[in-house]
């Protein structure tokens, strides 16, 4: 989805923010945010539109989008911020904190998710809704397949792969 939205949007790289402790996850199904970050780094570390951040790890917990947009800024002035993500977020948008600042100060790029219909905030001034393909892949799906004892071989950057099936991760959810 990354690469869809460089080649087709009029963004030029994408960060990969690896969140210590979503408030919106349960913390027993992650990976620690080492091992997460590590595997980002993995699938990106040759890729230079792509670029990984840990810059939540040194703000407060639990991590907060709007408090990691507002850092960003301060720390990069000179880049603007857009928000990625799946039209299923942005249907549940009004769970996240200060959703309201988040949706009247910054670009939310939108791709489709199955099922979703992008709810009220579709329409919303700064919401773009981007016709990306459909992927039906989701970080679940890829869990449970590995717990399974099924084959991910397509569904992840093989650097990814290789490493999950060395550390053993997701073998038992």
């Amino acid at each position: 989805m990354a690469e869809y939205f460089v080649e087709n949007t009029d963004l030029a790289e994408v960060w990969f923010v690896v969140s210590p402790n979503n408030p919106l996850k349960q913390k027993s199904s992650l990976l620690s945010a080492a091992q997460r970050l590590y595997m980002v780094n993995l699938a990106v570390e040759d890729d230079a539109r792509f670029r990984s951040s840990d810059i939540e790890f040194h703000l407060p917990l639990p991590s907060y989008t709007c408090h990691t947009l507002v850092h960003l800024q301060e720390k990069y002035p000179q880049k603007e911020f857009v928000l990625i993500m799946g039209e299923d977020n942005l249907e549940s948008i009004e769970k996240w904190k200060n959703y309201q600042y988040i949706l009247d100060n910054y670009n939310i790029y939108v791709y489709p998710r199955p099922g979703s219909d992008g709810g009220k905030w579709k329409d919303a001034p700064k919401v773009r809704m981007v016709p990306a393909p459909q992927i039906g892949i989701s970080a679940t799906m890829i869990r449970e397949a590995i717990a399974a004892g099924r084959s991910v071989r397509y569904f992840l950057h093989p650097k990814v792969a290789e490493c999950i099936d060395e550390m053993g991760f997701y073998k038992k959810l």
